[in-house]
């Protein structure tokens, strides 16, 4: 799928999706990495959900949004319960569910203007 959408001031915006892979502007990720309006961090330690720990969160504090976005792959796919931990001890509002669908939320929060951070597992 293709979106065509224009997302404000955003730098980074998701352009399309597909099996696997996300397409950040014109560059396609097939790896995890965490998104930014302004951030896009390819290198990403954790490749699937199930090796996502709390310390792996911290860059995506960082980028300081009020709304995280965690796409988990082809399936909606929960963490364990330190990672809600560390998601409700940060204070910001978060949403888990599979990467197309987290795709399709990220695009719409840019839309809106809100401060919108994202990790994904394609």
């Amino acid at each position: 799928m293709k979106f065509s959408e224009d997302m404000g001031d955003a730098y980074y915006r998701i352009t399309g999706y597909g099996e696997n892979w996300v397409k950040v502007n014109q560059e396609t990720l097939s790896k995890s990495f965490l998104l930014g309006p302004q951030t896009l961090i390819r290198d990403w330690r954790p490749t699937r959900m199930e090796e996502l720990t709390p310390e792996d969160l911290a860059p995506l504090f960082a980028i300081g949004a009020e709304v995280i976005i965690i796409g988990t792959g082809t399936k909606q796919v929960l963490p364990p319960a330190a990672i809600w931990k560390a998601l409700v001890q940060n204070g910001v509002g978060f949403e888990i569910m599979s990467t197309d669908a987290a795709c399709r939320t990220y695009n719409v929060l840019l839309s809106e203007a809100r401060r919108v951070a994202a990790a994904f597992f394609p």
